[in-house]
């Protein structure tokens, strides 16, 4: 797919009349992958600066360059300079591929815990009722005739658009996808066309990279400032951000809360570890709901799919057979039934306050007689503040913690391990330098109806250590006791 620069840049500069006559066939912002007749924008990172690498750029073929503004002294090569490299990515990325987000109906979904579940069970109950729909997300790119690869939460900019540029020529009709705040911060997803936007909730999270609680919430808000007339924000008026981000939006508004008066939430439910039951009320309709998925935070996640299945105008009977059938989601509150009777758990949580819910929820519906058992570390050159609190709320619910690594990444693993256990307050806790050894250990220990709950990585394959990531599943162990 060919466009003339001077098409890609008219939005970003005056552009030179010269550029009409120069064909541009890629986008790219990894000099390494830069292929001949591609445009290279310079992209400053965390650890590198596109900048440092533009010549080797030109030397792979690069037609063209964007900038931040420096001189980067290349003639004959065009040099476009512009003030933020990142939102440039975004509108050329976008041209290039035709804005195919527009042909499509687009649900995005933020806030720091919720996500995944929520965009399984709308992508599912879609899929159901006949729309082709793609999921984007943490788990990675679900979609017929796609390889699933975990990737970011939500992808560049260019890759994003490309996607699209691919679901719309294989006719797909809708896209879930998760959008995290990073993704909002360096302009990712500033040229998708939202259809929908779900806010869950938001508590603290990723403040390694936000300097702060406001900081986090504005980049979460940008989503529903995105939304036009015609959009439509579901928000999670239990939380109490969900007001002022309803403020924030030209889009017609649905809540939806634990609660009840105006906003879409259930009547009656029935919550036990095999499963949530229940009728959603949402104005005059009714939706009656019957999910293997577990816990009070599953019974939010429910009520955002539902809510958004209700604004697209899914019949009753539909939504409650799409709700049904997404029996379980990967590396979240899933649940392993083992040969002795033990029941495990493997969630994703990596938050303080995801730790409360997911334990919080298995403590309410085991017998009192019955343990849980928690194993969890804390992720390297991440926010450290977190991890005490992490270790509070664990030892709470927990008889015993397994203290294990978690992508430890470039930080010694005895400096995590020591903010971890600086949280307990009784020795209920035990290091463990091997992660497998750990859930061995807990295995071993673990009796008929006890709960051995794993914290963390989810459905990881992997232990991030020093740049490299190490062959590590804890679902494989698991499968091995079953």
């Amino acid at each position: 797919m060919n466009k003339s620069l001077f098409y890609l840049v008219e939005d970003l500069i005056e552009p030179k009349n010269s550029y009409k006559n120069i064909d541009i066939s890629g986008i790219k912002t990894d000099s390494n992958k830069v292929l001949p007749g591609d445009l290279f924008i310079a992209v400053p990172g965390m650890k590198f600066d596109g900048h440092d690498f533009v010549k080797q750029a030109i030397s792979n073929g690069a037609t063209a360059v964007i900038t931040n503004g420096r001189d980067a002294d290349i003639d004959p090569i065009p040099q476009i300079k512009v003030a933020n490299p990142r939102r440039a990515a975004s509108i050329v990325s976008s041209k290039l591929f035709n804005s195919p987000s527009k042909d499509i109906t687009v649900i995005g979904i933020t806030g720091t815990n919720g996500k995944t579940t929520t965009a399984y069970l709308i992508a599912n109950a879609l899929n159901k009722a006949g729309y082709k729909t793609a999921q984007i997300g943490t788990t990675g790119i679900i979609a017929e005739g796609f390889d699933q690869k975990k990737t970011l939460t939500t992808p560049d900019a260019i890759r994003l658009q490309e996607l699209f540029f691919e679901f719309k020529n294989l006719e797909f009709t809708h896209v879930v996808m998760e959008v995290s705040s990073h993704a909002l911060e360096q302009y990712r997803v500033a040229d998708i066309s939202f259809n929908f936007a779900v806010f869950t909730n938001l508590t603290p999270e990723h403040l390694d990279y936000h300097p702060s609680m406001e900081a986090y919430y504005r980049a979460k808000s940008r989503l529903f400032k995105m939304l036009t007339i015609d959009g439509v924000a579901i928000i999670n008026s239990s939380d109490l951000n969900g007001e002022r981000i309803a403020r924030e939006t030209v889009a017609t508004v649905l809540f939806y809360s634990r609660g009840n008066g105006d906003t879409i939430h259930f009547s009656n439910t029935d919550s036990t570890l095999k499963g949530i039951k229940g009728t959603i009320k949402a104005g005059d309709f009714r939706y009656n709901i019957n999910s293997s998925l577990i816990g009070d935070f599953n019974k939010e996640n429910i009520l955002a799919a539902v809510s958004v299945l209700h604004a697209i105008g899914l019949e009753s009977e539909t939504i409650g057979k799409g709700i049904k059938s997404c029996v379980s989601i990967p590396g979240r509150l899933e649940i392993f039934k083992l040969t002795n009777g033990t029941k495990v758990v493997v969630d994703y949580a990596h938050t303080p306050d995801a730790y409360e819910k997911v334990l919080g929820t298995l403590k309410e519906l085991i017998d009192k007689d019955n343990k849980i058992y928690g194993i969890f570390g804390a992720g390297g050159d991440r926010d450290k503040n977190k991890r005490p609190k992490m270790a509070r709320i664990a030892e709470i619910f927990c008889y015993k913690c397994f203290i294990t690594p978690d992508n430890p990444r470039n930080e010694d693993i005895n400096k995590i391990n020591k903010d971890i256990v600086a949280g307990f307050t009784r020795d209920c806790y035990e290091i463990f330098y091997d992660r497998a050894d750990a859930l061995n250990a807990a295995l071993n220990l673990a009796m008929k109806n006890d709960i051995i709950v794993i914290l963390g990585k989810g459905r990881e394959e992997y232990q991030e250590v020093k740049g490299e990531k190490l062959f590590h599943s804890d679902y494989k162990i698991i499968n091995e006791w079953q």
